[in-house]
This record gives structure tokens, C-alpha cells and sequence, in this order.
């Protein structure tokens, strides 16, 4: 009787349990620790669920997972799709192999959501109010030429949204707002954004521009949530050129991809002389709202930080 022997291949490791493994690392959990305390091992937790419940994460790589994880945590943000602070997005990006080809990839990535910015501004205790949003057709009313600030106390007339902004009050008395058209932000978005597919045109944005608006969707990304993304948009812009940066706020700035390049995270208004950015004041204004010019800002100076 022959006896053969079997060599047993042990079965590759889900990558799930790879997830697990680097997070209970000693190493790892000791930056957790550091930057949650206590609430580390929910957070941690709640790593392991996006993980399990995203197939296109399972697709990257359990420790790149873990390294965008840390910037979520560094900045105390949760990365609960629902709660739409931050997330960890996964991205098809071409990247080269060992032998120099080119390859598809995924490649996890942190996110920053809009409710993300204004977490992190209020918590500098610097800012007196803050607040985003969409702007329907009608509500922008008046404008002045000087200044080029705008009043948004105009009648909706329709569903139609026209355009976002921001505005914020520091509690010294500093005030800006910021305004972009939603045709300004389509072009911003074809412009910079890296998650887009190359054939995406500006005009199929736009169209984007049409759908309802979600405010708590759990989708993201341009071509998902087009409205969440214009007004996170809209906000790290202001905020970047204008507002009170807590170190955790530059730390977010730096590490929010959002899909845009590094050319843009550095030069966060690259357009702002179509972007209409103006102070805040008590001023008379020009009413605009039966005319058929389109409001202009002033120009403003940028000083390229």
C-alpha cells in the first residue's frame, strides 16, 4: 500500500481578520489610544464594520485602511457613513506594479464631509456662527456693485438650486461670505476633482445639479451627492482662505482629498476671481432680482495661502 503524501496549502487570510490583526496591534492601538482615549475601541469598532460592509474597501489594503482611519481619529471625526463627518472612499486609481506597469488599483482615501468642517470650526470656540447651504432660484436678491456682497432673503420660486454659500461670524466680529453658481462648482469639480472619470463633463454635472437635494444622504463622492459636495466645498474654501485654522482644521485641510489634487489642496481658491467672496456688512444693496445682469463680485486679491 502506498501512503502519498499531501502537502496542506493553507488558506490566504481574509482580509478581514488582516483589518483585525493591525488593529489590535499593540503599535496601532497605542495611536488610537492616543488620539480617542477611551473612545478607541468603538471607534476602532466602527472600522471593522465600514470595512465588512463596503465590497470596494475589501478590495484595498487592510493597512493603507488603517493609515486613512488615523486621520479620521487624529481629528475625532466619526467615519459613520450616516453621520456624514468623514469618510474613507475608496478609489480605482492607476498605480504602477513592480515591473512599472500600470495597474488599477484600489486605494482607500479619507474624506471630509461638510458637517466635518463646521465640527472642527466650532470646536476652536473662535466662531460665533457658521453656516452652508444650497441656494434655490429666487432667494438671491440683491447685490452691491461695491462690495459685491449678496442678500439671500429673496422668494424661492422654484426647486432649482442656483448655487451655495457659506458664511461665517468669528467672535471678534469678522465675518465673510462666500458665494459660487452652481455652474462654478461644476467647472471646480471637473477641474480638480481626481474621482471623476475623464469623459465627465461639465454639462453632465450640471445635470447633476438638478437632483433633489439630499441632505443626509450616505452617498458621496461628485458624481453621488453633487449638492453635499459643492457645499463641503463651498465651506473648506472659506474657511481655508478666511477663517480661524485650529491646528486640527489644518491638519484636515492637508489630509481631505475629497478627490481633489494637491495642487488644489495647496492653493485652496485657485478661481476665486470667479467665486464671489465679499465681507459681511450692513451696506445698501441694488436689486437685482428683475434684471437680467448677473451679480459680480469685486475683485479680491489672493493671497495664495
Amino acid at each position: 500500500m502506498t501512503t502519498q503524501s499531501s502537502t496542506a496549502v493553507a488558506a490566504a487570510p481574509k482580509k478581514v481578520d488582516v483589518l483585525k490583526n493591525m488593529l489590535n496591534a499593540p503599535s496601532v492601538m497605542e495611536q488610537f489610544n492616543n488620539a480617542l482615549a477611551k473612545s478607541a475601541p468603538t471607534f476602532v469598532a466602527s472600522v471593522i464594520d465600514l470595512y465588512n460592509g463596503d465590497t470596494n474597501l475589501q478590495q484595498c489594503e487592510p493597512k493603507a485602511v488603517v493609515m486613512e482611519a488615523l486621520k479620521a481619529a487624529v481629528l475625532k471625526l466619526p467615519i459613520n457613513k450616516a453621520l456624514g463627518y468623514a469618510f474613507i472612499i475608496p478609489f480605482n486609481n492607476s498605480v504602477k506594479d513592480d515591473k512599472g506597469n500600470w495597474v488599477k488599483k484600489m486605494v482607500p482615501t479619507f474624506q471630509m464631509g461638510y458637517k466635518g468642517y463646521i465640527q472642527l470650526a466650532m470646536r476652536t470656540g473662535q466662531y460665533r456662527t457658521i453656516n452652508a447651504d444650497v441656494v434655490y432660484e429666487g432667494e438671491l436678491r440683491k447685490a452691491n456693485k461695491l462690495t459685491g456682497e449678496i442678500a439671500f432673503d429673496g422668494e424661492k420660486k422654484s426647486d432649482k438650486v442656483v448655487g451655495y454659500f457659506c458664511y461665517f461670524e468669528l467672535l471678534n466680529g469678522f465675518s465673510k461670505t462666500l458665494y459660487m453658481t452652481v455652474e462654478q462648482m461644476a467647472e471646480h469639480a471637473k477641474r480638480y476633482s481626481k474621482g471623476l472619470k475623464k469623459e465627465t463633463t461639465v454639462e453632465s454635472l450640471l445635470n447633476l445639479s438638478n437632483l433633489p437635494v439630499a441632505p443626509d444622504s450616505k452617498t458621496v463622492g461628485w458624481m453621488g451627492n453633487f449638492h453635499g459636495m459643492a457645499v463641503k466645498t463651498v465651506i473648506r474654501n472659506l474657511l481655508g482662505k478666511y477663517g480661524y485654522l485650529s491646528v486640527e482644521m489644518q491638519q484636515a485641510i492637508v489630509n481631505d482629498t475629497e478627490g481633489d489634487t494637491s495642487e488644489n489642496r495647496d492653493y485652496l481658491v485657485h478661481e476665486n476671481g470667479n467665486a464671489q467672496v465679499f465681507d459681511a456688512t450692513d451696506v445698501q444693496y441694488e436689486d437685482v432680482s428683475t434684471g437680467t445682469a448677473t451679480p459680480q463680485a469685486a475683485p479680491v486679491d489672493d493671497p495664495g495661502y
